[in-house]
């Protein structure tokens, strides 16, 4: 199973820069259909730049994604648990997830990498900024 997880290939999603979040989530729910039957093309599951791997759907608290040659960058989002954090002068259980981002240092800056990390984290806090491009 784990080598299986090493050596498979994602879908690969394109113009998602210039696409808005709802047609970038219909394509990829259409090609999350059809990999399942079977019925990618080899040419939709080449060529990326970026990952972002769901090692949450696999219970997986942390971990350290691998990029995949020749991506640039991935990004793995983590299992949401609850965690004593202080909150209000006193301690709450409140819901916690890990993002981890790997990248290529001669690619991407790291200052650059902590701001996308950084982005990243505050859309997943308030979803709402992303229908409205705050």
């Amino acid at each position: 199973f784990f080598f299986f997880l090493m050596i498979r290939r994602p879908p690969r999603s394109t113009h998602c820069i210039s696409s808005a979040a709802s047609d970038v989530y219909k394509r990829q729910a259409d090609m999350g259909s059809r990999a399942q039957t079977g019925a990618l093309a080899l040419e939709e599951m080449v060529g990326g730049t970026f990952s972002i791997s769901n090692c949450g759907a696999y219970g997986a608290l942390l971990s350290t994604p691998l990029i995949n040659v020749p991506q640039s960058a991935v990004m793995a989002i983590h299992s949401v648990k609850s965690r004593a954090v202080m909150a209000n002068e006193r301690v709450e259980a409140r819901p916690m997830m890990y993002l981890s981002l790997s990248y290529d240092h001669r690619l991407v800056d790291g200052r650059e990498a902590v701001f996308f990390l950084k982005n990243v984290k505050e859309l997943i806090e308030d979803p709402r900024k992303m229908l409205i491009d705050i």
